[in-house]
């Protein structure tokens, strides 16, 4: 258990003043609690002994005196402990969200984003109270114990021995609900992460979600998901129902034995009844201890818990900027060809490799376009450029350099990736086109959303350029979402343009005048295009056609429309499709 808490050792370490000045405070604070109830020795004692009043209202000023510096020192335990937990909190938050922004694709695939929003917010609150309100109520405890039980054996050794004779139970229940409270706590904060993923995904597909009419099934889901917490998180709390009410219970049969003992050492004068008032007092704050002992072990539990959930992430390992035997390149990206030499891919756990034997070379400063049906590998293909997924060594060349001798940030600084599925900020339209190039000029920004024909829709934006598209881009139309994100590349003026199917959702003509501008715009610069309009590779200078993985056809678009082949076969498909289309529009044309 104890062996999670490393993470947190170069926190507690920067943060060691507070921690001394907190603990200084606290055990100042624990000594002046000490003394109190040898206040009430005294004053029960003057009082029984007929001493003048002054006597009693000097006793009675040294309390309030003490209870005031106590007062004081909670208050400056709290700020120093509390204030360095809080900070522990922020600094170990924002080294798991650095973390995550350095993990692989490949972590995300197989991680839910409930579950590590749940790990960024549930379970830094157990670990603020692990390194906060635990750290308190184990020294609190210890000290207090220590002092307590010191006291009382030196002032009645006998009665003290037969008055804490129920505690050692005490002890035995703790290290038995320990282990309780740890594994339970888990088992709650999983079924939380699970709750927060059902909550994210529903909300995120929503108008999925109400199209399909599928309302009353997610709130079933979410309900369910609910209520295994709600059981989790009751099962937790019948375990503390129990414990507490035992420790009080315990604690009361200490307060009776001392009762007994002790009532009769008075009435026997072997001590006084001042004696008796201040061993009582002292009983009622060695409770606190003890139940600070099961608080103890619950918070570092939990704690304990939720840092190895945290842990998983930070100890995953981080994507690679370098290969092993990567070496010193140039600042800037090297121009040259384009080559995947002999390419052969497979994912973990599948029964299929993702690109067998594939090998294409591109001129520096050629369009390739990449034609193939759903699954054959077009996107996988494109992933590996900017290693998005982790290329083969020796497979992948740009300018006869293999990609894994870059460094990651140059290698995909030097690229614009338009995906198919476009996802925007929930910001300003500009902010969106300007994302890799905040300091865009004016000019260049009114370029780009020339060239992406994204200017034509301005009128359509109330706040212009700064209207605020919402969460993923929800007030834009696909096609509108695809022509920002073709805009965003553009802005950042890549070596290496890759369009991912990325013109799907925009019509013909819009298509076309969009290819224009690009290709004017990015003459003599290397373009990928993939796309299953024949329409869009016919400005390729070298067309890939890739079937299952395996790449069976490769030449200009000329000499693959010669070819029978699935090019030619699409070709013809579409050629037909666009006839049709046609005659369709001049039936029309004659009947209005």
């Amino acid at each position: 258990m104890f062996k999670e808490f490393a993470t947190l050792k170069p926190y507690l370490k920067q943060y060691r003043l507070r921690y001394i000045a907190g603990l200084s405070c606290l055990i100042a604070v624990d000594a002046a609690q000490l003394l109190l109830p040898q206040y009430i020795r005294r004053a029960i004692d003057a009082i029984a002994e007929g001493s003048p009043v002054s006597v009693v209202a000097y006793i009675g000023l040294a309390m309030v005196a003490t209870a005031a510096f106590v007062a004081l020192g909670r208050f400056l335990w709290r700020y120093f402990i509390h204030g360095a937990s809080r900070r522990i909190e922020t600094a170990l938050r924002d080294r798991l969200f650095a973390k995550l922004m350095t993990l692989p694709p490949s972590f995300f695939n197989k991680s839910a984003a409930g579950d590590l929003m749940a790990r960024a917010t549930n379970d830094m609150q157990a670990i603020r109270m692990a390194t906060g309100m635990a750290f308190v109520a184990f020294v609190d405890g210890v000290f207090m114990s220590v002092a307590i039980l010191s006291v009382m054996f030196i002032q009645n050794p006998g009665t003290a021995f037969w008055t804490v004779t129920p505690l050692p139970i005490v002890t035995v229940l703790i290290i038995f609900f320990g282990k309780l409270v740890g594994k339970n706590f888990k088992k709650v904060q999983e079924i939380y992460s699970d709750l927060s993923s059902v909550a994210q995904e529903t909300l995120q597909g929503v108008r999925v979600v109400k199209s399909f009419v599928k309302e009353r099934h997610f709130s079933q889901k979410f309900a369910a998901e609910n209520d295994r917490y709600r059981d989790a998180s009751m099962t937790l709390v019948k375990i503390f129902g129990f414990f507490f009410p035992l420790i009080a219970f315990l604690g009361g049969l200490s307060t009776l034995v001392l009762i007994a003992v002790g009532g009769g050492a008075v009435l026997e004068n072997r001590m006084s009844p001042g004696d008796l008032a201040a061993m009582l007092a002292y009983l009622e704050m060695l409770l606190w201890p003890m139940l600070g002992a099961g608080f103890t072990v619950n918070m570092i539990q939990r704690g304990a818990a939720s840092l190895k959930r945290v842990n998983e992430v930070l100890q995953h390992e981080a994507e690679p900027s370098f290969a092993p035997d990567a070496v010193q390149l140039p600042d800037a990206l090297p121009l040259g060809d384009l080559e995947f030499r002999a390419l052969s891919l497979s994912y973990p756990g599948a029964a299929a490799p993702a690109l067998e034997r594939i090998s294409i070379r591109l001129p520096q400063g050629k369009i390739l376009g990449i034609l193939g049906r759903i699954g054959s590998g077009k996107s996988t293909l494109l992933k590996l450029l900017p290693r998005i997924v982790e290329p083969p060594r020796a497979s992948v060349f740009i300018g006869g350099i293999d990609v894994g001798s870059f460094d990651l940030e140059r290698l995909r600084s030097s690229m614009g990736f338009v995906p198919q599925d476009s996802f925007l900020f929930s910001d300003s339209l500009r902010n969106n086109v300007c994302f890799a190039r905040p300091e865009l000029s004016q000019e260049r920004f009114l370029e780009v959303v020339r060239i992406s024909s994204l200017d034509k829709d301005l009128a359509a934006f109330p706040q212009g350029w700064d209207t605020v598209v919402g969460e993923r881009g929800l007030t834009l139309s696909g096609g509108q979402k695809q022509r920002v994100a073709i805009a965003r590349a553009l802005a950042s003026d890549p070596e290496i343009l890759i369009f991912d199917d990325a013109l799907s959702a925009v019509d013909t003509e819009t298509e076309e005048k969009i290819l224009a501008a690009v290709m004017e715009e990015r003459r003599g610069r290397t373009t990928v295009i993939v796309s299953n309009r024949v329409s869009t590779l016919q400005r390729a200078d070298l067309i890939a056609v890739l079937d299952a993985a395996r790449l069976i056809q490769l030449g200009t678009p000329a000499e693959l429309a010669k070819e029978d082949g699935f090019y030619a076969e699409i070709a013809a498909m579409q050629a037909l499709s666009v006839m049709e289309q046609e005659d369709d529009d001049e039936r029309l044309k004659e009947e209005a």
